[in-house]
């Protein structure tokens, strides 16, 4: 099959790879018709974590089921399915909890696992035509079959849920102000979200103008953090107060004020500022323990400093960690087929699986308006 393999930093190719097959009885294979690039993916194209050459990307899937193992109970051939990016087993001790992001025995010695992800276990992505699916009865997602809601449908594997985690992290509640730093495809998914949940005001932080213009088009206000200190902005848009609650969906290659160069913890600190005393924080912008890009040697090694003592003065709490996708997908899924969420308003590009080298190279450099490719592996859609 063909799939999107990482060669080296800044480097990828669509090139053919062996055929996945069923290795457990517990297994499906999937015919993959949507498979998107992911803000995640980027740190390991970037060269920003130990990703080695030959890894199979891809963690947001959807697709038709084209093979069934014997022990699969309840799918068949020709079901449209989408799967979370984590790979869980559904009965240890965190999937019975609902923290499926943490599974226990899908990647021993560390609690998650993912597909097409450094240290994330074996499991191939999905950037491919084909993709196994192990523990396939807990991890597949059905879906009305035919084409209906395929973009949005796509972004059930990882934003959209990941996103609302964020809010979930926060406790965003209706009538309450939010800031959303971020306005990446997973920030803009954090702040429609949290309008979904009911908040009055949302702002979105950003410096790139046709995220800050997309932000506003769902109802967002945006800021500009180029433009001035965005917490003192938005403070001055709420009274002095600062907002009830704030999502850091931007994780550790956060940008300073004047975009010149990375400060890992700045919106962390940014978000302190932001949020009220007694707010919330939910962050589901990625950290690592491991960057060997970091600005500094505290950076390389995952140790940021954070003001604890402001949060601490200020009663703050504060929330973090992957999403657990399972625990939102289905009424996630549920608001799209009624008509009252449609996810799809960040994807920007749909191509064939083909093109994924140059959609890498120009979402990287966040160019062109590149700001969410969908990938259609066994289409030749038009770029």
């Amino acid at each position: 099959m063909k799939a999107v393999v990482y060669e080296e930093p800044f480097s990828v190719v669509v090139k053919d790879v062996q055929d996945p097959r069923i290795q457990h009885p517990n297994d499906v294979l999937v015919r993959v018709t949507s498979t998107a690039i992911c803000g995640s993916d980027l740190h390991m194209y970037e060269g920003r974590t130990a990703a080695e050459s030959g890894i199979v990307f891809g963690h947001e899937n959807l697709g038709i089921v084209e093979e069934v193992g014997s022990g699969v109970t309840s799918l068949a051939k020709g079901d449209r399915v989408v799967m979370p990016f984590n790979v869980a087993c559904g009965f240890c001790k965190n999937c019975l909890a609902g923290k499926t992001g943490f599974c226990l025995t899908v990647n021993p010695g560390f609690a998650g696992g993912a597909y097409g992800y450094v240290a994330m276990g074996p499991y191939k992505g999905g950037q491919a035509e084909l993709l196994r699916v192990p523990f396939a009865d807990f991890n597949c997602l059905k879906l009305p079959p035919g084409e209906e809601f395929e973009t949005d449908f796509v972004l059930l594997a990882d934003i959209f849920p990941t996103g609302y985690h964020g809010c979930e992290l926060a406790q965003v509640a209706p009538g309450e102000s939010v800031a959303v730093y971020g306005a990446g495809p997973v920030g803009l998914m954090a702040a429609y979200s949290a309008l979904l949940r009911g908040a009055a005001k949302v702002f979105s932080v950003d410096r790139v103008p046709e995220r800050l213009a997309k932000a506003a088009e769902i109802g967002a206000i945006p800021i500009d953090f180029t433009k001035g200190d965005p917490a003192a902005q938005i403070k001055e848009q709420t009274g002095g107060e600062g907002t009830d609650k704030g999502v850091d969906a931007v994780g550790y290659q956060a940008q300073a004020h004047d975009a010149s160069h990375e400060e890992p913890a700045i919106v962390l600190n940014e978000l302190v500022e932001t949020v009220r005393p007694t707010g919330m924080l939910g962050v589901p912008g990625l950290y690592v323990p491991s960057d060997p890009g970091g600005p500094d040697e505290h950076a390389k090694h995952g140790q940021l400093l954070v003001s604890i003592g402001r949060m601490f003065e200020k009663g703050q709490q504060m929330g973090t960690g992957q999403c657990n996708v399972k625990r939102y997908n289905r009424q996630l899924r549920d608001l799209i087929i009624a008509g009252r969420a449609k996810p799809s308003f960040v994807v920007s590009h749909e191509l064939p699986l083909d093109q994924a080298p140059l959609a890498y190279e120009k979402f990287d450099k966040r160019i062109e308006g590149y700001t969410k490719v969908v990938l259609h592996p066994g289409h030749a859609l038009a770029a």
